[in-house]
């Protein structure tokens, strides 16, 4: 049989090309035309019969009940661990540490005997060993194939037969029935379209590590995120060691947990007390410096807020965010000089959440505007104080989400006061709120003269 024909299709009218091209001729949109394949009109029919209806109390709901990875905090991302036949897409930056992560995968999971493969779509396979043997002895139950074609890694899982497929990565594996490069979208969406019609039909469990653009996002097309069963991220800076996981999309459970890593020279150590090690190295009595209370998905990180505050010259001073939203920044800068009077006109702004991690909640604001403040006026604020609230435009103090269990992570590391809105609930025994009605208020309230004097 000879190869099939493809041709590439206008996203956006259906028009049809030999070729591809960058402007389509019938609509004239740039850059709509998508290679696939030109199948007969009779080999597109069913060819067998079709899938009876049946009531949806009498389907057996056994068989899809998760199985433990064996690592724990990766468990509780996925409600309890892979489910048999299930298809997982893993993205994040390079060097983040996505390929360490999956090979301590597969190498718990072969420990207990069942087979896995790992599919080295861009390494050979001198270069997993390598990193393998870092990790810890290696399970005979493991196999691996260097194995870009499709027909190729096929075949490998049909003669080893394993329970967990782990493919590295979906954009370094092509279908020889396309002209078109790896990576290109015809090529993963009929790749990944491919690796969950087997996974359905044979039960394997796998999972595609996914490479993602500069902006963050997954590269490839959208389809690929609607076609399988759970979508992870991997998060973190790679000059820190704190890793996060977390699922974005997940059909068999819900989406709330955080899973917390640190990595190492021997891979990932699962950190079950993130907030411990993100405070570990604290320096007390530092002005600009406050820790709030983050929520992660479901899991409250207490994290600490630094800022410093520069004179210059500078006609434009600079506003640097690190791991803060840049606008956020601008804002609470806006909102103290205007209702509480402290003034950053000829100041340059540095803030930072310490660790690496990323603080995108509304929640953390109050913090942030006190560490200003702190670090505006050179003043400490107390050490045993946690601030945790939204704050608006006019200057009010918004009540956030979960801030009982926010309050509660905060109490169990041993801080014994928190900053704040006046219509937070109550918080655990032992620690005294101090409640504020507004920004300016709750300045006030931290009693450091942070204020200038004379200022409204």
């Amino acid at each position: 049989m000879g190869k099939e024909r493809t041709v590439h299709r206008c996203s956006e009218c259906g028009s049809v090309a030999p070729r591809w091209s960058g402007r389509c001729t019938g609509c004239g949109g740039w850059n709509t035309l998508v290679e696939e394949l030109d199948l007969p009109l009779g080999s597109r029919r069913r060819a067998g019969p079709a899938a009876a209806a049946v009531r949806l109390g009498a389907v057996d709901g056994g068989g899809w009940q998760p199985r433990s990875t064996g690592i724990t905090e990766l468990d509780r991302v996925l409600g309890g661990g892979l489910v048999p036949g299930s298809v997982s897409l893993l993205g994040g930056e390079p060097g983040i540490g996505k390929s360490t992560l999956l090979l301590q995968l597969l190498t718990r999971v072969a420990a207990t005997g069942s087979p896995c493969l790992l599919v080295a779509a861009e390494e050979s396979a001198q270069q997993v060993r390598s990193r393998a043997e870092r990790l810890g002895p290696l399970p005979p139950s493991l196999w691996v194939v260097a194995e870009t074609d499709l027909a190729g890694i096929e075949g490998a899982i049909d003669d080893v037969g394993p329970e967990l497929v782990v493919v590295d990565s979906i954009q370094a594996v092509a279908d020889p029935r396309f002209e078109s490069a790896p990576g290109s979208v015809a090529q993963v969406r009929e790749c990944a379209a491919s690796f969950v019609r087997r996974a359905k039909a044979s039960g394997t469990t796998t999972v595609l590590v996914g490479h993602v653009t500069k902006e963050g996002a997954l590269a490839g097309p959208r389809v690929l995120e609607h076609v399988v069963d759970t979508v992870l991220s991997f998060e973190g800076d790679r000059h820190h060691a704190l890793r996060l996981l977390r699922a974005v999309k997940h059909r068999f459970g819900a989406t709330g947990e955080l899973g917390v890593f640190e990595m190492g020279d021997s891979g990932l150590t699962e950190v079950a007390d993130p907030s411990g090690l993100l405070l570990g190295d604290r320096r007390p009595g530092l002005p600009g410096s406050v820790v709030v209370p983050a929520m992660e998905g479901r899991r409250p990180i207490l994290v600490e807020v630094q800022a410093l505050v520069v004179d210059t010259n500078a006609q434009f001073p600079r506003r640097s965010p690190h791991g803060l939203e840049g606008g956020r920044l601008a804002l609470l800068i806006g909102v103290l000089e205007n209702r509480a009077g402290i003034s950053f006109a000829k100041r340059e702004v540095f803030a930072s959440a310490v660790g690496g991690v990323r603080l995108n909640e509304p929640a953390v604001d109050l913090g942030v505007a006190l560490a200003l403040a702190s670090a505006a006026s050179g003043r400490a604020l107390p050490d045993d104080l946690v601030a945790c609230g939204e704050v608006g435009l006019g200057g009010e103090l918004r009540q956030v989400s979960h801030t009982g269990r926010r309050l509660a992570e905060a109490a169990r590391l041993g801080f014994r006061a928190a900053l704040v809105p006046a219509s937070a609930p109550d918080g655990p025994e032992g620690m005294r709120l101090v409640r504020a009605t507004t920004l300016r208020a709750a300045l006030d309230a931290t009693r450091t003269r942070l204020l200038p004097v004379g200022s409204e």
